[in-house]
């Protein structure tokens, strides 16, 4: 039996399973919390891009946003299926570089790229970076200039778009902290200048909307608006853009109301609307790029708790507590996000009571799920939360100092541990005794 809308299953003693794996003795096994990992839906997730775009017959790369999840067996699984990586800081450009990741993959985006990440991309000759203000491109033309190489560079614009979703993680609106602004000029400022650099490579632009979007409309908007510029730079300078970089931000559901689109389905769509766009303005189809993270990872993986306490409040409602909460799962607490879970030793149960679940943290806002449909629950049942995938591990803090949790790989009924559980001496190492 599969569980209703997730890709997981409910084997004959109604214990959830992931991977072919009895998620009740991954728990006894590895301990709790616990992040697991369905690799072949990571599999399966990366194959929808990667091969629509094949059938297509177009140009593409499909870039994994590693910000999502990021672990040295994560990068060798998207390394295995052919996909490119988007890192945004020295540590995740350090984890693919241990993973044997091929630096002519790897693309470095930021903000605010310090010198050491910019100097430790070119080192590596890593394949594209993603340009975001003026003053990097005097960083990386100082750098380049020192070492006498050369690289390629994106331009990343503000396209002024304002897609629906949580304005934490929209950023492609003209108020953001990224890229260059297309209609105060900025942007025209910046293709002068990166025309004048001689050790740059200029391919064309990027553009990142938002995350958790459930539709293209957005990203089509965005392919017109950037096309009607590099129209404009075209006629005036003569320039072609071999890259046209559209992000990410593919939504994945995490509740019944999530209703996203099929990755295929935006592939399709994307591709139409940059074809059509090229089309319009007598321009070669560009190289087409897109950067999917949550939608990789996102619905492949779970997290595994133990229920602990429970708290009934007459009228009101009833708490169960359990051994993890906002340091392994920031979202709810960030993004008022919310999640689907079941008991995984009585998913093939049904449902008697409504409970609100509740992390350990100190707290009030440690919340992971409110009004959870459950069987009767016991102190130790074991709660398996869904689409846990990205952005658990990723931002998992030691806030009330506990130890992060270990992370487990399942795929065809075998169990493998990718990082192991922080012990209390790992939160405490960098320490130092004041004298």
């Amino acid at each position: 039996m599969i569980v209703d809308h997730h890709p997981f299953n409910i084997n004959e003693v109604g214990h959830l399973t992931i991977g072919e794996m009895d998620t009740t003795e991954l728990a006894r096994k590895y301990g709790t919390p616990l992040y697991v990992y369905d690799v072949s839906l990571i599999r399966e997730n990366c194959r929808a891009f990667v091969n629509t775009f094949q059938e297509l017959g177009v140009q593409a790369q499909v870039a994994y946003a590693s910000k999502a999840f990021s672990s040295i067996a994560m990068l060798q699984v998207i390394k295995q299926e052919g996909l490119s990586l988007d890192v945004v800081s020295q540590g995740e450009l350090y984890t693919a570089l241990l993973a044997d990741f091929p630096a002519s993959k790897i693309h470095l985006h930021g903000n605010n790229k310090s010198y050491a990440e910019l100097e430790m991309a070119i080192d590596h000759d890593i394949g594209c970076i993603v340009v975001d203000n003026f003053q990097e491109i005097e960083l990386i033309d100082k750098i380049l200039q020192e070492k006498d190489k050369t690289i390629d560079i994106l331009m990343r614009v503000t396209p002024g778009i304002e897609p629906n979703t949580h304005q934490y993680i929209m950023t492609g609106n003209e108020d953001s902290k990224f890229g260059f602004n297309l209609a105060d000029g900025q942007a025209d400022q910046a293709f002068l200048r990166l025309q004048e650099q001689q050790h740059m490579r200029f391919k064309g632009l990027h553009s990142h909307i938002g995350s958790q979007l459930f539709e293209s409309e957005s990203f089509l908007l965005a392919a017109q608006t950037l096309f009607k510029k590099l129209a404009e730079w075209q006629v005036e300078y003569d320039f072609v853009p071999e890259v046209l970089n559209l992000g990410g931000g593919f939504g994945i559901r995490y509740t019944e109301k999530d209703q996203p689109l099929s990755y295929p389905e935006h592939v399709r769509k994307i591709t139409a609307a940059v074809q059509e766009q090229a089309a319009a303005f007598n321009m070669p189809l560009p190289e087409i790029w897109i950067e999917p993270g949550r939608a990789i990872a996102g619905n492949a993986g779970i997290t595994l708790y133990t229920v602990g306490s429970t708290k009934n409040i007459p009228d009101v409602r009833q708490y169960i507590s359990v051994d993890g909460g906002m340091t392994d799962n920031l979202r709810p607490a960030l993004y008022q996000a919310e999640y689907e879970a079941v008991l995984a030793n009585k998913a093939g149960q049904p449902a008697t009571n409504t409970v609100s679940v509740a992390g350990k943290c100190c707290e009030s806002g440690d919340m992971l799920i409110w009004d959870l449909p459950v069987p009767d629950i016991d102190s130790d049942d074991i709660l398996a939360v869904f689409s846990t995938g990205a952005y658990g591990y990723a931002m998992a803090s030691h806030y009330n100092r506990f130890p992060n949790p270990a992370a487990v790989f399942v795929e065809n009924g075998r169990d493998q541990l990718v990082i192991r559980r922080e012990t209390h001496h790992d939160v405490v190492k960098n320490d130092i005794s004041y004298e």
